[in-house]
């Protein structure tokens, strides 16, 4: 555990010379209280913190990918007549769903 409480020492360091210098207060929303995204809630505890880091990094986990792309096939058919084209946007959903819930199952196991 020492290196560990030689990290925080660290960081708690870093941050009271961030603050001293004013560079602290100068970061967007200092002193306001978190502004909690859309999912927030339903995120698990473990995953709230590495999705942020990415989401703030511009980066959209595949698995938000996926269900973007479900919706996506969801409305198009809505809008798409009988057919081969339909039969295919369905088969592909249902493979879509079938990977979306696997990929979930897999994420609670850890």
């Amino acid at each position: 555990m020492p290196r560990l409480e030689l990290l925080d020492d660290e960081i708690g360091r870093k941050l009271q010379e961030a603050q001293q210098s004013g560079e602290l207060a100068g970061a967007k929303g200092y002193g306001q209280p978190l502004q909690h995204s859309e999912g927030w809630e339903q995120t698990p505890d473990e995953w709230r913190m590495p999705f942020k880091i990415l989401k703030d990094a511009g980066v959209v986990p595949h698995e938000v990918e996926m269900m973007q792309e479900r919706a996506l096939l969801r409305t198009a058919l809505d809008n798409l007549p009988a057919g081969a084209d339909r039969d295919k946007a369905q088969k592909r959903l249902a493979e879509l769903e079938q990977a979306i819930a696997l990929r979930l199952e897999a994420l609670q196991r850890r």
